[in-house]
């Protein structure tokens, strides 16, 4: 199919929404890629803004069927899974356990431990896959890339996300003794 500038417009694939998250998560990637160069805080500021924001772009991606199921790839090696996952169990410390209801449980009231290094190297990698692969040439490309941020975001990363932020949330607003934010 000739793609011109007319017919890309109306394109789900090529849509404001899969365009928006697309940059947003591509932000996202870079800065946990330089995440060794941010202090904790920083980190933190940034995760608490940047996560709702991916969670709703998410939320807003078109259902796409691929042409060609089998045009899709995955890149983020389990090395660089564990290079980010250890750089930022490192920056969290102490921090990086908290614990959630997992709803997928049986019991839905027992609480479930979580590390905030593991649930956003998670996220990093669905999110990191999405965008290497949206930028290869071809539309089948892009459909798979899309159906598969989708999937992965009703499966997987849109999970972490929220139980992940409830923890950022406490971390970024917490008050000490004096009332001051730490």
């Amino acid at each position: 199919m000739n793609e011109t500038p007319q017919n890309v417009q109306n394109e789900p694939v090529y849509s404001r929404n899969v365009l928006e998250l697309l940059t947003v998560a591509n932000e996202f990637c870079l800065f946990l890629e330089k995440a060794e160069s941010y202090s904790k805080q920083e980190l933190l500021s940034f995760l608490q803004k940047i996560g709702p924001l991916i969670y709703i772009k998410a939320t807003l991606l078109p259902e796409i069927e691929p042409q060609d199921d089998e045009a899709i790839e995955h890149y983020v090696t389990e090395e660089q899974w564990e290079q980010l996952f250890n750089l930022l169990r490192s920056k969290f410390g102490d921090d990086d356990l908290f614990y959630y209801v997992d709803n997928h449980e049986k019991s839905h009231t027992d609480p479930v431990r979580g590390s905030l290094a593991e649930s956003f190297t998670d996220i990093y990698q669905d999110l990191k896959d999405f965008v290497l692969l949206y930028q290869k040439p071809l539309r089948s490309f892009k459909e798979n890339a899309v159906r598969e941020c989708r999937h992965l975001f009703e499966t997987r990363y849109g999970y972490r996300m929220v139980n992940a932020q409830c923890a950022v949330h406490y971390l970024v607003c917490q008050q000490d003794e004096t009332g001051l934010s730490i």
